[in-house]
């Protein structure tokens, strides 16, 4: 018994040793084929499992790979499971069981060892493919067949510091199959409310790394169309069972044959439309705790950018996005810009009510807007929302006037989705062509003027009774309120659009051209069309410049003027005012002096410019 006993002994020491040491690539191509043989090299499983690592040499770590993946394959279904409790029948003296724990034990080592290797950044990218592939093996033989063990697996994976290469992998090999995103889903819902749950083992830098981590994973599955007739699967049992949330089953043998074989009845009889329902509730769960947590801003803004395509039209109720959306829609910015797309969609498909809704799109309409880099998209979403009939028409003008006011300051790729933006608020809401009928900004200043001179009058003794009445003559006032946030209280009806009046002459040749062409009747409306803003709205100075390079001229300019000039100032210049001189008449010197004086004057004048003619 002394005998066996040191037999044993030097004979764990001698393994010891050998695991110590680097061993060659054929000695380890001898320790697999022995653990294959007999289980009296059983020993030899530890040492090929500490060559599963990143930092061996690639060779090594392949051999080693392969005569576990041979070694486990085969019993994997035999083994118990890890996490679950052993039956009250078993005999925990017994050394089959002893021995089969054990061995489910150094399996769950090789799993952590194969997933580590798969996400450190220091393992060799081929062999990563082979990694995944052992893995996704085991996965489908593990536990009767079932993917509950998918569900710890990407729990670890999402821990790890960089998950790309996996998750690419992932997708190109996959994720094609219903069940593999189906438990991928679970683990993902699990994780997420893990991170909700204010876990404090884990520290802020790397909670935000697992954000990015499930955010990269959940936004790369591909999503379940609901045209596919025939779903494929990587495993057939155990999908959509009573363990599909990840609960083990009871422990009872023969409860555990009966429950996998009506799991397989199940699943051959199982309808798309039935998949299609199961598969939109992981989702939405997966996806609805993802968003409760504290989203790092470039996440948040990734998400915003792609729900309205990638998320809403597969959730099973899009409503639950609600208390989501407005919090970005009241955050203001690009953030608000950003969240406009899915807000529109729940207004206008699925029946949401947000009352305050135009007068946070009200208060988007800033200069800076023009310059964000999803102006095109936001330009086209505020063409549809003002495209009602319903729209009070407070609200229209409101919009109508703060887009005028805009024009004065954005650039001229600005000005034009402007004016086309305009020309479809008057077009749809006839009761704003008001403010296009008023007087124009001259009428306005020379009403100005007109006050000015007769409180000038006043002031001199002249008579206060003459003349009509000052209050109801200040049209040169407008009364549109531009720093105000409400459109209500804007008094936008009370103003008129004479800022698209001054684009008449903006030095802009397409801004001038477009707001000319617009010189039609709008309240009729057969006479008219709708402008596409999406024309417009993607416009720069890159974009400006090269149409303008491209366009034909018909009629080029060979001089300043078109006619010779016969005098020095025109008569539109001036007006009521007459520059003749009188040959026949002899004038005094102190009457050339005045004259003289006075054309000094206007020719200082700041306004007295020489009229030019625009060249088509």
């Amino acid at each position: 018994m002394a005998s066996v006993a040191s037999k044993k002994a030097k004979k764990k020491e001698k393994a010891k040793s050998k695991s110590k040491e680097r061993l060659s690539l054929s000695e380890l191509k001898t320790l697999g084929h022995e653990l294959l043989s007999s289980r009296a090299h059983i020993n030899n499983l530890p040492i090929l499992l500490s060559y599963v690592a990143p930092t061996s040499p690639p060779p090594l770590a392949l051999e080693s790979l392969l005569s576990l993946h041979s070694f486990f394959a085969p019993i994997l279904s035999d083994l118990p499971s890890s996490s679950s409790k052993p039956p009250s029948t078993t005999n925990h003296d017994d050394p089959d069981f002893i021995y089969n724990t054990w061995l489910r034990s150094k399996f769950d080592l090789f799993v952590n060892s194969l997933i580590e290797f798969a996400a450190s950044p220091f393992s060799d990218q081929t062999l990563k493919e082979v990694v995944l592939d052992t893995t996704m093996e085991f996965v489908k033989v593990g536990n009767g067949g079932s993917l509950v063990m998918w569900v710890d697996i990407t729990l670890q994976v999402h821990s790890t510091a960089s998950v790309n290469f996996v998750v690419d992998l992932l997708v190109l090999k996959y994720f094609k199959y219903i069940d593999v995103r189906y438990f991928t889903y679970i683990s993902l819902e699990q994780l997420a409310r893990t991170l909700d749950s204010n876990d404090e083992s884990h520290s802020r830098a790397g909670v935000e790394l697992l954000i990015r981590n499930v955010h990269y994973i959940v936004s790369r599955i591909p999503p379940l169309e609901g045209s596919e007739s025939d779903y494929e699967m990587w495993s057939r049992s155990g999908f959509l069972s009573k363990r599909s949330d990840g609960k083990e089953l009871s422990g009872n043998p023969k409860a555990e044959n009966r429950q996998l074989q009506t799991e397989k009845e199940d699943n051959n009889v199982l309808s798309a439309a039935k998949i299609a329902k199961k598969m939109k509730l992981k989702f939405t769960k997966a996806w609805i705790s993802f968003l409760r947590l504290q989203l790092p801003l470039d996440v948040y803004k990734e998400v915003l950018v792609s729900l309205h395509q990638a998320v809403i039209p597969y959730l099973s109720n899009p409503i639950m996005l609600c208390d989501f959306l407005t919090r970005s829609y009241d955050i203001g910015g690009v953030v608000s810009v950003m969240a406009l797309s899915s807000l529109f969609i729940l207004m206008t498909q699925y029946g949401l009510e947000y009352p305050n809704f135009y007068e946070k799109l009200y208060a988007l309409l800033v200069p800076s807007i023009f310059m964000a880099k999803h102006r095109a998209k936001f330009f086209q979403l505020l063409d549809s929302c003002l495209k009602s009939s319903l729209l009070p028409a407070y609200l229209a003008a409101a919009f109508a006037k703060r887009l005028s006011r805009l024009s004065l300051s954005v650039p001229p790729s600005g000005a034009l989705v402007i004016i086309a933006l305009i020309h479809n608020l008057l077009r749809r809401h006839p009761s704003i062509n008001c403010l296009v009928h008023r007087d124009k900004l001259g009428k306005f200043v020379q009403e100005i003027g007109d006050e000015t001179a007769k409180d000038n009058s006043k002031a001199e003794g002249g008579d206060s009774e003459t003349g009509t009445d000052m209050s109801s003559r200040k049209l040169g006032i407008d009364h549109f309120d531009n720093e105000q946030s409400n459109p209500i209280k804007s008094k936008a009806m009370k103003s008129s659009l004479w800022e698209i009046d001054t684009l008449r002459h903006h030095y802009c040749p397409p801004v001038s051209r477009f707001v000319l062409s617009l010189e039609n009747d709008l309240t009729v409306r057969a006479k008219t069309t709708e402008i596409a803003v999406k024309d417009f709205s993607s416009g720069s100075y890159a974009t400006i410049f090269g149409d303008e390079i491209r366009r034909r001229v018909k009629q080029v300019p060979l001089a300043f003027y078109k006619a010779t000039p016969t005098s020095l100032f025109s008569e539109s210049d001036f007006p009521g005012w007459t520059f003749e001189y009188d040959d026949g008449k002899e004038k005094n010197d102190d009457n050339d002096e005045n004259e003289i004086t006075n054309i000094t004057d206007e020719r200082d004048h700041s306004s007295a410019k020489r009229q030019r003619v625009e060249s088509s």
